[in-house]
């Protein structure tokens, strides 16, 4: 990967057939329509307002999109890419972490916590304060606690770093050789 990583660094043009969100450690990158952008911080901060997790969520969302991608089209970004990404936008949440159970990326336990925390994301939502929003773990807890928000915070870091390995895991299935001829 890391000559794959250099190349596309030094390439002035990548080809846009290439779609591909890399890890490299701590460095997070997005190749898309020929272009090598930097991808999501990988520390993953939950402050307690509304819009910052809410945005927690939606990097959630796209890797979860990309590890589907990756295990169907792998980088491609052709036509059939473009029409897989509609149709995973038509595809809830909850099916996506269904589909990772069922495809053993995600083992049962993991599963569970992902629900659960995606259920917080379904009821921020459709709220205004994060006040209004429980989370749900063995019992009831108010995210506008400070205890409350602090154990919802905790898990979703918990997870992010789950959820990154899990990608990498799918990452390091490429071809990178391959890819690197296709630059």
């Amino acid at each position: 990967m890391l000559n794959f990583l250099n190349q596309a660094k030094h390439n002035k043009k990548i080809s846009p057939k290439i779609r591909l969100y890399l890890i490299d450690d701590d460095k997070h990158y997005f190749i898309n329509n020929g272009i090598l952008k930097k991808g999501f911080n990988p520390k993953f901060s939950v402050r307690k307002n509304r819009d910052n997790v809410m945005s927690a969520f939606s990097k959630m969302a796209f890797l979860f999109d990309e590890i589907i991608r990756l295990r169907i089209v792998m980088y491609s970004n052709n036509d059939v890419s473009m029409k897989l990404l509609y149709l995973l936008n038509l595809i809830p949440i909850n099916r996506k972490i269904r589909t990772f159970l069922d495809w053993k990326v995600f083992g049962p336990e993991f599963t569970r916590d992902m629900s659960r925390l995606f259920e917080v994301r379904n009821d921020v939502m459709h709220c205004i304060l994060l006040n209004e929003v429980n989370y749900n773990i063995d019992k009831k807890i108010s995210l506008s606690s400070s205890s409350g928000f602090k154990k919802f915070s905790t898990d979703l870091q918990k997870a992010w770093k789950t959820l990154l390995k899990i990608y990498i895991i799918e990452q390091e299935k490429i071809n990178w050789k391959k890819l690197s001829e296709e630059l």
